[in-house]
């Protein structure tokens, strides 16, 4: 039986080939990740053995790059594993020295994490739970833009027009933001005509802003305080920036859409679980995959990353209270902020949050627990494809 090793690169991959006493054949062919890529590692390997089932492949699962890979080679009947990067992480230390890390050890360590461990059962998930991972994770990063701009804006405000904010409750909703379409700065409240800019207010706020709203305004820009210097650059880079974040809120309406007509034709019930609503179900559920891949709760708990890390020295061995945060960060985020509000809303998780709490617990502590309970309920829901019905969970630790 041989080994074959691959580590996976954004564009380049590399291979090696060992046999079933850990003999090193071929050592770190470099290939592109493309189809004559992968001839190419096929056609140094061919020397050795051409039957598929005397050749194992394994590799990590680095980002999306080793999907087409894997793709290529498991049409071409080979059996490929796919590892955590963790796993061969931690296997490391056994063949090379911790420290030393490149392209030719990684490829032999990853070959030889297979000749000793043996294959994984990897199969590519669904088509709609990949568009799902891809679009979610989309979002996020659509988010995340928002609110760099708004920060943005919120430093230019400060400088030119520091009391705005005490005219607004939500500087960036919908009425706030045709404002500062219009008239950002204290000189342009100043000047434009009060009916106009009570206009603005009404028309936007759906008639429940008016008048005491337009002349707070006219009174804050009387007395700013901001700077007079840059103000037409601070003024043009405001408006940029709004109309940025329109354009990407409306993005986010349309990607929404999509997210949900994907998560609607999927039976995954999550929707019932305290804490997880219309925004955090499909991303959990995306970011878990399909839920056959674990066995039982305590997989699915080390998978996110919220598992209790161990330290453990001869015959001692301590739990300690911090999660492993191991796994995917946006599954992890995504519990943490289900279990934040299902602790507020859920009678059974807020008296498991006092006790923690009554127990001298910091807070991160009681939240990692009920993060546990959640993934629990979560397994359960999935494996079982049904609505959430309270039943008694064993206290997370």
């Amino acid at each position: 039986m041989y080994y074959l090793g691959i580590d996976i690169g954004k564009k380049t991959h590399v291979a090696s080939l060992i046999d079933e006493k850990g003999k090193v054949l071929v050592r770190a062919v470099k290939f592109e990740n493309s189809a004559s890529g992968v001839e190419k590692i096929l056609g140094r390997i061919s020397a050795i053995s051409q039957n598929t089932e005397e050749i194992a492949v394994s590799m990590e699962a680095t980002g999306h790059y080793w999907l087409a890979v894997y793709a290529s080679l498991t049409d071409k009947n080979f059996s490929v594993s796919v590892f955590n990067p963790y796993q061969i992480k931690s296997f490391r230390g056994a063949y090379t020295n911790r420290n030393q890390k490149n392209d030719a050890t990684d490829s032999v360590l990853i070959a030889q994490y297979l000749r000793v461990f043996g294959s994984a059962d990897t199969v590519l998930p669904q088509d709609d739970l990949l568009s799902l991972k891809q679009l979610t994770r989309f979002r996020t990063h659509m988010v995340e833009q928002i609110s760099a701009l708004k920060n943005t804006a919120i430093g230019l405000l400060d400088k030119i027009f520091p009391e705005y904010h005490k005219a607004f409750s939500d500087v960036f909703g919908v009425t706030s933001k045709q404002i500062l379409l219009n008239c950002p700065t204290p000189e342009d409240i100043i000047k434009i005509n009060s009916k106009k800019l009570l206009n603005i207010i009404s028309k936007n706020s759906k008639g429940k802003l008016g008048k005491p709203t337009a002349d707070n305004l006219k009174s804050l820009a009387k007395s700013s305080f901001g700077v007079k210097l840059t103000v037409d650059a601070c003024s043009f880079e405001i408006k940029q920036i709004v109309n940025q974040i329109i354009f990407i809120e409306s993005q986010i309406d349309e990607l929404n859409a999509k997210i949900k007509q994907i998560y609607d034709s999927l039976d995954s019930h999550l929707k019932s679980v305290p804490g997880i609503g219309s925004t955090l179900a499909p991303v959990i559920l995306a970011e878990i995959g399909d839920i056959a891949n674990f066995e039982k709760p305590s997989k699915l708990l080390a998978f996110a990353g919220i598992d209790p890390s161990e330290n453990q020295s001869g015959e001692k061995k301590s739990t300690n209270e911090k999660t492993s945060k191991r796994g995917s960060p946006y599954l992890r985020h995504a519990i943490y902020t289900a279990a934040l509000v299902a602790m507020s809303n859920d009678e059974t998780l807020r008296a498991y949050y006092d006790k923690k709490i009554a127990e001298g617990k910091h807070h991160f502590v009681a939240m990692a627990g009920i993060s546990r309970k959640l993934i629990t309920i979560i397994f359960h829901v999935l494996k079982q494809k049904r609505d959430y019905i309270p039943f008694s969970l064993k206290s997370a630790k």
